[in-house]
């Protein structure tokens, strides 16, 4: 059962997900440069979580609201 308000939460956090992990992820690349293993950490992280909302995306194209 999905109601519309479920549905608009999940949208904030879908849209939420992609921006921050894009974000970190490029913040990761520029941290890179002094400190790898904090960059690689926050690539790793930041490319996670872009690819959670992405895959979330996915879930809801699949959910119909009542």
């Amino acid at each position: 059962m999905t109601t519309l308000q479920n549905l608009k939460r999940m949208q904030q956090l879908i849209w939420v997900l992609i921006y921050g992990g894009l974000l970190t992820l490029v913040l990761g690349l520029s941290v890179q440069r002094t400190d790898e293993t904090m960059g690689w950490s926050m690539v790793i992280g930041g490319g996670g979580f872009a690819l959670l909302g992405a895959v979330l995306i996915y879930v809801r194209s699949r959910l119909k609201d009542d």
